[in-house]
């Protein structure tokens, strides 16, 4: 049976081709963007709405003109990395930044979205986020920002999954890899679509136990 996705920046990278595979299955998919650029895939069938997740007004605009519709599961995709990585670079913007996008934008967007899942049978939220997030993994220091960001993304998700977990919601955590996109470069080992494959097997295979965890995007658990 098909089911309604809601994937957060769609644009480009993973986020278009994890929409792309959605859609190619019978799917259906509201995909958001910053900017109304998604043409393809607006053609393709997907219903594409403006979306900036660190803006408290633009989520709460996507939230009224979505009031009623049932969602069954959300992807918080949109991201963003810095580049200035090395201790004596961090700039209290650069943090700041990171923390809006990466941190409290998915907060912002499963809060404001909570009534279109709780009209859904399924109820499950995921969020993107990085092994760069995992402090039992980080043997090489540096990108603070974006490394702390998705820390924080994942203590949220966890929090996330207790509180919902009475309502019967799923909320996990998961890699992408790294992949070469705009934000992981041209060297990364991964692609888009290959991600987005492996990404999506993982969230056809959750179970309950899943919930408030942490997955790589092949499939087994990280470390916090």
């Amino acid at each position: 049976m098909s089911k309604t996705y809601l994937v957060t920046g769609v644009g480009r990278g993973i986020g278009a081709e994890l929409a792309g595979l959605l859609l190619e299955r019978g799917d259906r998919v509201i995909g958001t963007v910053r900017k109304p650029a998604a043409a393809a895939l607006a053609g393709r069938g997907a219903r594409i709405e403006t979306l900036d997740v660190s803006d408290s007004a633009s989520v709460a605009a996507l939230s009224r003109t979505l009031d009623g519709l049932a969602i069954d599961v959300l992807v918080n995709n949109a991201g963003v990395y810095d580049a200035r990585q090395a201790l004596g670079d961090i700039t209290d913007a650069a943090m700041r930044d990171c923390f809006e996008v990466n941190t409290l934008g998915p907060l912002r967007v499963t809060q404001a979205l909570l009534a279109n899942l709780r009209a859904g049978p399924t109820r499950h939220v995921f969020q993107l986020t990085s092994k760069m997030g995992s402090i039992a993994e980080n043997s090489s220091g540096g990108a603070y920002a974006y490394r702390s960001s998705k820390a924080a993304l994942n203590a949220v998700n966890k929090s996330l999954a207790v509180d919902l977990a009475p309502e019967h919601f799923i909320a996990c955590v998961l890699h992408p890899g790294w992949v070469a996109t705009d934000m992981g470069g041209a060297g990364a080992p991964v692609a888009p679509l290959e991600s987005a494959r492996a990404l999506l097997k993982v969230m056809d295979g959750v179970q309950p136990s899943f919930n408030g965890r942490f997955y790589n995007f092949t499939g087994e658990e990280l470390p916090w």
